[in-house]
């Protein structure tokens, strides 16, 4: 079988049109029982701690969901009005603590860019092979070090508890200083000049700004509400592995869907759009209810063929093309951690290599120069 080269050649218009019943019946399936889960973690803390493991198990599994449809919501295709999935991907952002504005901007840029090296350095800003030899041996372990399996967990509370508060607070802190700037230069000159005159390195947009700020005011006030009610110890210690969890397997999901081996990763000259979507991103096969969770995003080459498809439409279509992804990468749970090793780029041979196999490769030609 013969991949296509051609994006015509697939069938994805039928699976493109947004189901606003399904899409409700999805909403309600995911975020009543994660608030039933709340308050039965609630009753079973009081009776015994014994309890708690399984239930807290589910929260994270439907924390996972809650980001998956927020992720179509971000692509305006889980319902068919854009306003609906605005605000329905804001309310589920609020869920996992994310601005899902800014967020899904930045991952339209991911889509627009998949396999193409040169702009887009996927979830670890991935260092060339160039760029890594000219690192010191000390950064060179701290790089791989930051890049390990384990570093999701971390990594993933940071990337929802806390980088989007400390967003906020860089951001008006620099305007500020934008601010008294203006005013010590040019005392007479109007606010509204001073606003548009100012650029923001943590939002590119007015909307991202205020949706960032309606952000915070509804996570730290709902954590501070609901800590109040529930208990802070209680409440932020749930909510904290909750976060910890969830947003370590959205990074391993997210990784492993476009690092493998054998991945296309191509400089920007040459890249083609067509090959970043089927061969820069893999099948994921998961079990039954783990798809459920994730919102069939395992069928990552089809969501990247176009992401209008929304999520209850992706294995339909994915079998319906079936004969043209030939060359896509299918992976499982237990390949997984193989795909960790691959953290450099070799724009040279445009694949990713692991940094064992690279420095056994500049070894050997050491070696040979000498000899």
């Amino acid at each position: 079988m013969q991949a296509t080269s051609e994006k015509s050649d697939f069938v994805l218009t039928p699976y493109m049109k947004s189901n606003d019943l399904w899409a409700t019946y999805q909403i309600l399936n995911t975020v009543i029982p994660y608030v039933l889960l709340w308050i039965l973690a609630v009753k079973a803390a009081s009776i015994s701690l014994w309890l708690m493991p399984p239930i807290i198990v589910l929260i994270v599994l439907f924390s996972v969901r809650c980001f998956s449809l927020m992720h179509d919501c971000g692509h305006y295709s889980l319902f068919r009005s854009k306003r609906v999935n605005r605000v329905i991907g804001f309310m589920l952002g609020l869920i996992n603590a994310i601005p899902q504005y800014s967020w899904s901007r930045d991952h339209a840029y991911h889509h627009k860019t998949n396999g193409n090296w040169e702009q887009y350095r996927s979830v670890a800003d991935f260092l060339s092979t160039e760029e890594f030899s000219k690192l010191s041996p000390f950064n060179q372990r701290v790089y791989e070090l930051l890049r390990h399996p384990l570093m999701a967990l971390p990594g993933g509370f940071f990337y929802l508890a806390i980088k989007p508060r400390l967003a906020l607070i860089a951001g008006i802190y620099d305007f500020m200083s934008h601010l008294l700037t203006c005013l010590r230069t040019n005392p007479g000159i109007g606010l509204p000049k001073i606003i548009s005159s100012h650029k923001s390195r943590n939002w590119h947009t007015a909307a991202e700004f205020w949706d960032l700020l309606f952000n915070n005011l509804c996570v730290i006030g709902g954590c501070l509400f609901l800590g109040y009610l529930l208990g802070f110890g209680f409440f932020f210690s749930i909510y904290s592995i909750t976060l910890t969890c969830s947003a370590a397997i959205f990074i391993w999901v997210f990784f492993v869907q476009h690092i493998f081996d054998g991945v296309y990763a191509h400089k920007t000259e040459g890249w083609d759009y067509l090959r970043g979507a089927i061969e820069g991103s893999s099948y994921l096969e998961l079990p039954t209810i783990l798809q459920w969770f994730s919102a069939d995003i395992s069928y990552h080459n089809i969501h990247h063929l176009s992401e209008r498809i929304p999520n209850y439409n992706l294995k339909a279509c994915h079998h319906k093309n079936i004969h043209l992804l030939s060359k896509a990468k299918t992976l499982r749970i237990s390949d997984m951690p193989g795909c960790s090793k691959f953290i450099l780029w070799d724009s040279a041979a445009n694949r990713l290599v692991s940094i064992a196999s690279f420095r056994q490769t500049t070894q050997s030609t050491a070696l040979e120069v000498e000899a």
